[in-house]
């Protein structure tokens, strides 16, 4: 019987990823030009063009030494309310200008208790926003951080958020970085409103970005992690709504090489540096998922189980695709809500 409900959900997952029908196959590009102003040292500069696998791995093991620095940033000069958007320039500047102005829609509810939500990859402007307003009953205020590359900050010339997770490894690398900045940029501004109760909640994409800015912010006492994984290369190696990235670069490397070159934005990097402040944490993942597996997830778990980090886990009994539809989405919401209104003091 559960085999049965395993793939009868598998399909329904199935068909709710096919219904993208924009995904475009790019041959690998390391993206070396990404890499070249990152506050890291790079010894291995040299190597970059004769062996750059080696290389990124290097330049990744620097980065994951040196994260405090990698993560540092200058605080925006220009916050500007605009009804009831928050804009700044983002302190990453890269070379699509509509990317650079960081945009976060403000729900307000209360002056004590604050949110930053990072939704999931290719989210859409209005995604997310229902759930603020489920913050917003439980008397906790709402920051919904625009990721770098998508909705408002997407360029023209690409229907999707290809940009922030692509066949590009440097520039995959970059918008990792650029989200955890801007999301700790919302962390300055809401701070400056008087918040002093600061937590975080990120699905999926959002999810990873959550855990990274956490672990480099001793702000967040609560956080949310919905759909997570351990290594950014191989959710991107193995899930199936990353399947035409994988298809345009496994000619040229294999899944360690991937899991290596993208480990300064993965999880399983920073769980010692996360454990460096007390942190309450809530861990969602489904049990039918095909984009985060749920072995991936396992594995994060692990490392915080064998840490003795404090935390609670909740298991949704559905794929990724299918925790927005009903009835998923309302326990996937219960179980959030339920989180933090018992976390915040």
């Amino acid at each position: 019987m559960l085999n049965r409900y395993r793939d009868w959900m598998h399909a329904w997952e199935t068909r709710l990823n096919a219904r993208d029908t924009n995904r475009v196959v790019r041959p690998l590009d390391w993206g070396l030009e990404w890499t070249e102003h990152w506050p890291v040292p790079n010894g291995t500069r040299h190597m970059a063009q004769a062996n750059p696998a080696a290389y990124f791995a290097h330049l990744n093991q620097q980065i994951v030494t040196h994260s405090d620095d990698f993560y540092r940033y200058e605080m925006p000069a220009d916050f500007r309310l605009n009804g009831n958007f928050l804009l700044f320039t983002s302190p990453v500047q890269t070379p699509h200008a509509v990317n650079n102005l960081a945009r976060a829609r403000w729900f307000a509810a209360g002056r004590r208790r604050a949110l930053v939500v990072l939704p999931q990859w290719n989210c859409g402007p209005e995604d997310h926003n229902a759930l603020c307003r489920i913050f917003n009953l439980l008397g906790i205020s709402a920051l919904r951080l625009s990721l770098p590359y998508h909705d408002y900050r997407k360029p023209t010339e690409t229907p999707r958020a290809d940009y922030a997770v692509s066949a590009n490894i440097g520039r995959t690398l970059d918008a990792g970085r650029q989200a955890v900045i801007d999301a700790r940029c919302c962390l300055d501004w809401l701070e400056a409103q008087g918040y002093r109760q600061l937590g975080i909640v990120g699905t999926s994409l959002g999810s990873c970005y959550a855990f990274l800015t956490s672990a480099h912010d001793p702000r967040l006492r609560v956080n949310v992690f919905n759909h997570f994984s351990v290594t950014f290369g191989d959710v991107v190696w193995t899930g199936q709504s990353t399947r035409h990235i994988r298809q345009g670069i496994e000619s040229e490397i294999d899944q360690e090489t991937l899991r290596h070159a993208w480990m300064a934005i993965s999880p399983a990097a920073y769980v010692d540096k996360y454990a460096r402040w007390p942190k309450k944490s809530l861990l969602v993942h489904a049990t039918c998922d095909l984009t985060f597996l749920p072995e991936y997830s396992c594995q994060l778990l692990g490392e915080f189980e064998r840490r003795g980090i404090p935390h609670k886990s909740s298991v949704l009994p559905c794929g990724h695709y299918t925790t927005a539809e009903a009835p998923f989405k309302y326990l996937d919401a219960y179980y959030m809500a339920a989180f933090l209104a018992s976390a915040f003091e």
